[in-house]
């Protein structure tokens, strides 16, 4: 207890505010491996805060932990695309080497296997975290390798750097992956502009988010510098946790000083003298790369007082680390998390323009609307506008991945059509795209000649391709999984309506389902689409309604009963109170004869 308590005191002499509680815990476990009952208490008596306060926040991050995991925690990405390459066997395949099952931890505490979302490495799977480092395009011949280090006891820091090389794999630059940039000219040049020309310059270039809502960035920006109050905040949002999206990471490896001059020029806009970047818990290994790219502004005064010379602009940036909650992508879900609250979102009105981190104005944009911004302070909003489509102006970044021969990032003026991005990342006999994600709209060879554009097909970034040979059904099957697992639980319709919907494609899967799922499926979709709080409950039933529109064959092969078949056996379930009660006669059984 005493080295639990030289570990608490440590971390909380730097960071001794409850609003910081979600970083106090992380970095408390990543040196005792665990928060136990004793450090939880001992965190929040520090704090000042209930016990129940800390409890409420370890219980609800996947990426926390209430009891001991084992010096190496091995957790497989299980996203659908690293299922298309084989994870589900590898990871069977490691559980049997190592002599485990799923989740459980070994008799020394030294090792356990798990499963998690998308890890954001979709373009090089399969992929899984080591103690939070990524290791992709993983093989039966690495898994074999991995679990002889791991039986051998040896420290991470002495693998061989090849396991944790991650690739950008960009496969197509356009004007903000292709070009050279200067740091701090974006800086430089939206310091001549001055606040209101550099938010005249956002407003003609008219630049929507790039996170997938599509709100005007300069409307963002204007209604900030424009609400009551001094203080203000930049937040980037940098927790793209939707499977098949990647972009932000690759932009965080190798173009950060273009995210960091972008959330600083929003700060000169909006009169904001701090920014937070919001790292989601799957991109931990960016986490020093990024602090010292941070530092090295510093020095040359591109981040803190004066910034480039200027008086009066002071702006620095923080980066909180997230810990393994999908449902923190949401803005203000993304901002109680800030605070060191578990990450649910709020009820909105108002906005986090008027009432955000703290309870001040504060802008949340996403890293590529950021990162967009610095191409405007250099050429101008005009020019920005000129590409692309006149509701849709600039260029998008693309996360590629699945069946396709080159998968990885394609950056296009907005407007491509479906059809050119597939024949550049090298596909033939698709069945299907599914365009944003889980969240987004399932293509067919028929739509390939819509358009990437918010007046058409709208998306964050992913781009999954399905071949001829591909399973509709499980796809949906997989996201409905992945829907229940990342509910936030806030809302009743979302928490009990993903689950419903999870179980009922998993009877249709065991071969006992109907038409009455299928009606009951339909109608929990509409229902989530209507009355959940958040989008991730209100489109959580998209996938389950594009493939049962577009590939019913493949549900309609599985629906081999002809009437409603009970999930649950309840006369078997009243079989523990049979024994209790010391009964087994006809009457104590559900449908016999009195």
């Amino acid at each position: 207890m005493a080295a639990e308590g030289d570990v608490v005191a440590q971390v909380l002499r730097r960071r001794a505010n409850p609003t910081e509680l979600l970083q106090i815990l992380r970095e408390t476990q990543e040196k005792l491996g665990w928060i136990s009952p004793e450090t939880g208490r001992a965190i929040a008596s520090a704090l000042g805060v209930p016990a129940t306060r800390v409890e409420s926040v370890v219980e609800f991050y996947s990426f926390l932990y209430d009891r001991p995991q084992g010096r190496y925690r091995i957790l497989f990405s299980d996203n659908i695309t690293d299922r298309m390459l084989g994870s589900l066997a590898l990871f069977e395949h490691m559980l049997k080497r190592l002599k485990l099952k799923r989740g459980e931890v070994s008799p020394d505490d030294g090792v356990s296997v798990d499963l998690t979302s998308c890890t954001g490495m979709c373009d090089q799977g399969p992929a899984v975290l080591v103690n939070s480092r990524a290791v992709t395009r993983l093989t039966a011949r690495r898994v074999d390798e991995i679990c002889d280090l791991v039986r051998g006891g040896v420290p991470i820091a002495e693998w061989s750097s090849d396991y944790f090389r991650v690739e950008d794999n960009v496969r197509r630059a356009d004007a903000l992956l292709g070009s050279r940039y200067e740091p701090g000219s974006a800086l430089s040049a939206a310091i001549a502009l001055g606040r209101q020309g550099m938010l005249d310059e956002m407003k003609r270039s008219n630049l929507r988010g790039r996170g997938g809502a599509g709100f005007t960035t300069a409307v963002k920006w204007e209604s900030c510098r424009n609400a009551p109050g001094a203080d203000r905040f930049i937040v980037c949002n940098a927790d793209e946790g939707e499977p098949g999206t990647f972009k932000d990471r690759v932009l965080l490896a190798s173009y950060p000083e273009r995210v960091f001059e972008g959330m600083a020029i929003a700060g000169f806009v909006v009169g904001a003298a701090r920014g937070l970047l919001y790292l989601r818990g799957e991109y931990r290994y960016l986490l020093e790369p990024l602090m010292a790219k941070l530092e090295a502004m510093r020095r040359g005064r591109l981040l803190g007082a004066s910034i480039c010379g200027a008086q009066g602009f002071d702006f620095d940036i923080d980066i909180h680390l997230g810990a393994g909650a999908y449902i923190c992508g949401e803005e203000s879900a993304l901002i109680e998390s800030l605070e060191g609250k578990p990450g649910k979102p709020r009820i909105r009105p108002p906005f986090p323009v008027t009432v955000g981190y703290l309870g001040k104005p504060t802008v949340v944009n996403n890293v590529e609307t950021l990162a967009q911004a610095t191409e405007i302070a250099l050429y101008g909003g005009r020019t920005f506008a000129g590409r692309g489509t006149r509701r849709s102006s600039g260029t998008k970044i693309l996360s590629v991945s699945g069946d396709c021969a080159r998968p990885g990032l394609y950056e296009y003026p907005f407007g491509v059509r479906v059809e050119q991005v597939l024949k550049d990342c090298g596909t033939s006999d698709v069945a299907a795209v599914q365009v944003s994600g889980p969240s987004g709209v399932c293509l067919t060879p028929d739509e390939f000649r819509r358009h990437v554009a918010f007046e058409d097909v709208p998306t964050a970034g992913a781009f999954m391709v399905f071949g001829k040979d591909r399973d509709l059904f499980e796809v949906a099957r997989n996201f409905a999984h992945f829907f229940a697992h990342e509910s936030c639980g806030f809302c009743t319709p979302c928490r009990v309506g993903t689950t419903l919907m999870r179980d009922a494609l998993d009877k249709i899967a065991d071969g006992r389902g109907s038409r009455y799922e299928i009606n009951d499926l339909m109608r929990l979709a509409e229902l989530l689409r209507r009355t959940s709080h958040c989008g991730l409950g209100q489109t959580a039933g998209n996938p389950v309604r594009d493939t049962w529109a577009k590939f019913r064959p493949a549900y309609e092969r599985r629906l081999i009963r002809g009437e409603f078949d009970p999930a649950v056996d309840l006369d078997a379930a009243l079989a523990r109170a049979r024994e209790i009660a010391g009964r087994d006669d006809a009457a104590a059984h559900i449908g016999a004869e009195a």
